[in-house]
């Protein structure tokens, strides 16, 4: 992982799919998320699907890894507010007039394994796909250049602000600033990280500008490029399988939902 990309170089067939074969799979995450009906269907989705394709993509450490620290997170809050608020009838215990329930847990619990199915392949696609390659599909496939790029610049800003906060870290360090002298003393100094941090980002994205339109980018001319995205009839097939399974979950739940 480098600058500000999340991709993870690799030789496995998962890295070999072509970008939008691993698009369609995103897809179906996110439909699987919002329609699956509980936490079983959600955690063997997981650990059926998502899990055997890291594996298969040699990136099952970094997944997994990823994975924990940020539906962690969301694991605890989400579990201690659902089952404290959410209400049941099966109490598991009681802190003064507050009373936890496993209704409430099973609800949190639920709404973080949603979480965590469509987290886990929108990873898998990040990833597994060089961000160049993922916007040259969508471009080859009609979809506007603009839109494409922002919607990677979009993927893009979290591990990107993440490099320049430790690159910020590092630099202040070697200049005596010392952030490891307790919980207090380094909340009082979050004011010279976030001035160069915003600084910075601001100046990235004027740089960026700059050199996309050194390039053409806004030129209405047809794109070519030098690299070659290898893809087959039997990985168009799937994307409609995939796509198809996505549209009929949505649509399952949906009917379930009126009835």
């Amino acid at each position: 992982m480098r600058g500000g990309s999340i991709y993870i170089e690799r030789s496995s067939g998962l890295h070999r799919l072509h970008p939008l074969t691993k698009v369609a799979l995103t897809a179906l995450c996110f439909a699987s998320a919002a329609a699956l009906p509980g936490l079983p269907w959600l955690l063997a989705l997981f650990v059926g699907l998502l899990l055997p394709l890291a594996i298969w993509g040699r990136l099952t450490g970094a997944f997994l890894k990823a994975c924990l620290l940020v539906v962690g997170p969301f694991v605890l809050s989400l579990t201690i507010i659902q089952g404290f608020f959410s209400g049941g009838e099966t109490v598991l215990f009681n802190l003064g007039r507050f009373v936890f329930t496993q209704e409430g847990l099973l609800a949190g619990l639920t709404f973080a394994a949603r979480l965590l199915v469509a987290l886990g392949g929108t990873l898998l696609l990040m990833q597994s796909t060089p961000q160049p390659h993922l916007m040259q599909a969508l471009t080859e496939r009609g979809f506007p250049p603009r839109i494409a790029y922002v919607v990677l610049t979009a993927i893009q800003i979290f591990p990107s602000f993440q490099d320049r906060a430790q690159v910020i870290m590092d630099a202040q360090q070697a200049r005596g600033l010392e952030l490891q002298s307790g919980l207090l003393n380094r909340a009082r100094l979050l004011l010279p990280m976030v001035g160069p941090l915003i600084l910075g980002s601001v100046m990235d994205v004027s740089e960026r500008a700059m050199a996309l339109e050194a390039r053409a980018f806004s030129s209405p001319a047809r794109k070519t490029s030098l690299n070659t995205l290898a893809d087959s009839l039997l990985q168009r097939a799937l994307r409609w399988l995939l796509a198809l399974a996505a549209a009929a979950l949505l649509l399952w739940r949906l009917w379930s939902a009126l009835q």
